[in-house]
């Protein structure tokens, strides 16, 4: 497969309309976020999400909604949680969204604590700062997803977190980007194009049961 071929996007590519996914999305996941209380299960979380997606207008999902409550926030996207459990007093949770708004995807994710939890709390804002600091390198330097990747990876292990090597960030277009190609963000050796990358950051705890996720696209920084 030719790179430029993994970039390819359909006739109703519109990059105002990715700008306004990515938008809509952030309003969802905070949406949700206004939602979650101690003792609610990721079930739970994923029924009252439906309702903040209707009031958002949304078209539909390309990928399922992903809530990870306590140690399933150490787990990748195609783990299954640990069932049962439910958010505690001093916890923390993430939640994940691909959501479709006029014909275009969007796709976010953000970690939260509840309670007081300081090293939890920690862990979520190492992603973030993660996430800013590897996303500065793809707008100021122009690297590669390998060396975007390969510098997450160096951060994370000097910042003291466990870094996961399986979540390597992904395309997105307007739906379904699956038929444009695509394949892993970390595995491609040009400059991601923008608007058309989401940089995915998950670490964890090196001993403890917890871990914290974000994900946005590679864009022009949110205002």
């Amino acid at each position: 497969m030719h790179e430029h071929d993994r970039e390819a996007v359909g006739q109703p590519f519109d990059h105002a309309l990715m700008q306004r996914a990515r938008e809509l999305s952030w309003q969802a996941l905070q949406g949700i976020r206004e939602r979650m209380r101690p003792g609610i299960n990721e079930d739970e979380a994923r029924a009252e999400a439906s309702q903040v997606f209707e009031a958002l207008g949304l078209e539909r999902l390309w990928h399922p909604v992903i809530i990870r409550i306590g140690p399933n926030t150490t787990k990748t996207y195609r783990e299954a949680s640990q069932p049962g459990v439910r958010l505690g007093e001093n916890d923390s949770y993430f939640i994940d969204l691909g959501l479709v708004f006029s014909g275009h995807e969007g796709d976010v994710g953000d970690t939260f604590v509840v309670g007081h939890a300081p090293e939890r709390e920690a862990c979520a804002q190492a992603a973030r700062d993660l996430f800013q600091d590897v996303a500065k390198k793809w707008r100021h330097e122009g690297w590669d997803g390998q060396k975007l990747y390969n510098y997450a990876f160096e951060r994370a292990e000097a910042m003291g977190w466990r870094f996961n090597h399986a979540i390597k960030g992904h395309r997105v277009s307007d739906f379904p980007h699956s038929v444009h190609k695509g394949g892993n963000l970390g595995d491609l050796d040009h400059t991601p194009r923008k608007g058309l990358w989401i940089l995915e950051i998950q670490i964890a705890h090196p001993s403890e049961p917890f871990g914290a996720f974000y994900e946005d696209l590679l864009a022009d920084p949110a205002p």
